[in-house]
C-alpha cells in the first residue's frame, strides 16, 4: 500500500554468564564453598562477611580453573593481570565492593562456533567472588545468607553477536558442557551454578551500527527461562520503537509467573563502580610454559569429540551428539566399543543400544551390553541399498507416511516391516527407524 513504509529490526544480543566453580575452598578465604543446602551462614568468616582488618587470599585452583575455561573457549590467556574493586551498595555485599577483575582480565578474545557455523565472538573470562543470596520472605521482609559470598565465580562475556534465542540457547548448553567435560563446575542452573545475563536491543536491519541503548535482563538460571526472556524482550523493544520512542537503557528481571520482563533499575555504567586496583592482592605473571601446561591438561571438548566420533566410527552427526552430551556417557560407549570391535559389532549398532535403551553412564556393565547385542544381531546392509528400499518403501506406502507425519506411531512400525521384508533379511529396526523419520520428516 502507497504510503507505508515497512520498518525491519535485527535483534543485537549479547551475553553475560556467570559460572561457580567447584573448589573446596573459597575464593579468598578457607571457608568451604560447598554451600548449597547448608544451614544460612554456617560457611561464613570475617573474610567473606568483609570484617575490617581481614585480608584475603588468593585460591589458586581457582585461577588456574578460570585460565583453562578461558583456553577452552580460545581465548588469549594475559601474561600479566590483577584484580579489582567493583564499588556499589548492596546488602548480599558485606564490604561494600566485590573483589573482579576490569581492565586486565585474566583471557580474552576467544571464539566459539555454532552448528549453523556462526562465529560467536568471546570478550574476556575473568574471575570475581560471588555475592551473598537475599531470602525474600514478604514485601516488608529480607534475610541474607552469605555462605555464598566469597565462592569463586567465573564470568564469561561475549560479544553482541547474537540474532536469536535459539542461537543463545544453544551456545549456552555448549558453554555448560564445556565446563562439565573440563571438571571445574558442575554448572547445575537448579542451584544457581550458572545464572545467565543477556543484553539485548534491536536496530534497524539495514544499519551497521550498534543501538544507542541496551537492555539487561538479570540472573536467569533456566535455558527456558533465557528462550522467554529474549522473545519477550525482543517483541516489548520492537513495539516501544514502533511507536517512536526508545527503550530505556536498564537492567530488568524475568518474572515467570506473569511470563514478562519488570524493569528493576537504571542499568549503571563502568564508571559509576569506581573501579581501582585491588590493594590487598598483588598482581599476577603467568608465563608461557605455565600456560602450555595448563593447556596440556585440557581434555578432549564435546565439538572435538563429536567430530572424532563421526570420523572414527562412522556415526551420523545426531549419534554422535547424543553420545557427547555427558563425558561419562561418551565414555561409556567408547569401552563398549572397544569391545564389540573384538566381537565383529558394528559401532552404530552399539550407539543404536545405547541411545535408545538410555544406558546409565556411571552404573554399566560393557559386557552384559555386548551379549544382549549379540542377542539381536542384526545382518549388515549397504547404505546405497537401505536408500534405494527405503525411497520405494516410502513411495508405495503414502497413506502410512501421512498417518505417521498425524502421530500414529504404528503407521512407522508398518513401514519398518515393509523395509525389512524388502531386504529380505533381519535389520536393525532402530537404524531403519530413524533413517524413516529423517526421510519423512
Amino acid at each position: 500500500m502507497k504510503g507505508i513504509i515497512r520498518v525491519d529490526y535485527k535483534p543485537v544480543i549479547g551475553l553475560e554468564a556467570h559460572i561457580e566453580l567447584k573448589t573446596k575452598s573459597k575464593m579468598f578465604c578457607n571457608c568451604s564453598a560447598d554451600y548449597f543446602g547448608k544451614a544460612p551462614n554456617s560457611h561464613t568468616c570475617p573474610v567473606c562477611l568483609g570484617l575490617p582488618g581481614a585480608l584475603p587470599v588468593s585460591n589458586q585452583k581457582a585461577i588456574e580453573w578460570c585460565l583453562m575455561i578461558g583456553l577452552a573457549l580460545n581465548c588469549k590467556v594475559r601474561n600479566f593481570s590483577k584484580f579489582d574493586r567493583k564499588n556499589y551498595f548492596y546488602p548480599d555485599l558485606p564490604k561494600g565492593y566485590q573483589i573482579s577483575q576490569y581492565d586486565i582480565p585474566f583471557s580474552e578474545a576467544g571464539e566459539i562456533k555454532l552448528k549453523n557455523n556462526k562465529t560467536i565472538r568471546i570478550t574476556r573470562v575473568h574471575m570475581e567472588e560471588d555475592t551473598g543470596k537475599l531470602l525474600h520472605l514478604n514485601e516488608d521482609s529480607t534475610l541474607i545468607d552469605f555462605n555464598r559470598s566469597g565462592v569463586p565465580l567465573v564470568e564469561i562475556v561475549t560479544e553482541p553477536d547474537f540474532e536469536s534465542s535459539e542461537d543463545v540457547n544453544e551456545f549456552l548448553k555448549k558453554l555448560q558442557l564445556m565446563v562439565r567435560y573440563l571438571g571445574v563446575s558442575n554448572a547445575d542452573m537448579e542451584k544457581g551454578e550458572m545464572r545467565l545475563e543477556p543484553n539485548i536491543s534491536l536496530k534497524f536491519s539495514t544499519s551497521n551500527q550498534l543501538p544507542s541503548y541496551k537492555v539487561e535482563i538479570k540472573n536467569i538460571n533456566s535455558f527456558r527461562f533465557a528462550e522467554k526472556a529474549i522473545n519477550y524482550e525482543l517483541k516489548r523493544q520492537a513495539e516501544l520503537l514502533k511507536s517512536g520512542e526508545t527503550p530505556a537503557q536498564e537492567t530488568r528481571g524475568w518474572d515467570e509467573k506473569k511470563q514478562k520482563t519488570v524493569s528493576q533499575r537504571q542499568k549503571e555504567e563502568a564508571h559509576d563502580y569506581r573501579y581501582f586496583p585491588e590493594p590487598d592482592i598483588p598482581p599476577f605473571t603467568f608465563d608461557e610454559k605455565y600456560i602450555r601446561e595448563l593447556s596440556a591438561q585440557i581434555p578432549e571438548l564435546p565439538d572435538a569429540k563429536i567430530q572424532r566420533f563421526q570420523k572414527q566410527y562412522s556415526l551420523p552427526y545426531y549419534d554422535a551428539e547424543i553420545l557427547t552430551r555427558e563425558k561419562e556417557l561418551a565414555n561409556s560407549y567408547e569401552e563398549v566399543a572397544k569391545i564389540g570391535n573384538t566381537k565383529g559389532i558394528n559401532p552404530k549398532q552399539i550407539a543404536n543400544y545405547i541411545i535408545n535403551k538410555k544406558v546409565d553412564p556411571i552404573n554399566f556393565e560393557p559386557a552384559k551390553i555386548i551379549d544382549e547385542i549379540l542377542k539381536g544381531k542384526t545382518e549388515e546392509i549397504n547404505e546405497s541399498e537401505l536408500d534405494n528400499i527405503l525411497d520405494k518403501v516410502i513411495m508405495d506406502n503414502t497413506k502410512a507416511v501421512e498417518d505417521f507425519k498425524a502421530g500414529k506411531e504404528q503407521a512407522l512400525m508398518f513401514l519398518i516391516g515393509q523395509v525389512i521384508k524388502m531386504a529380505g533379511r533381519k535389520l536393525d529396526s532402530n537404524l531403519i527407524r530413524e533413517e524413516i523419520k529423517e526421510k519423512i520428516k
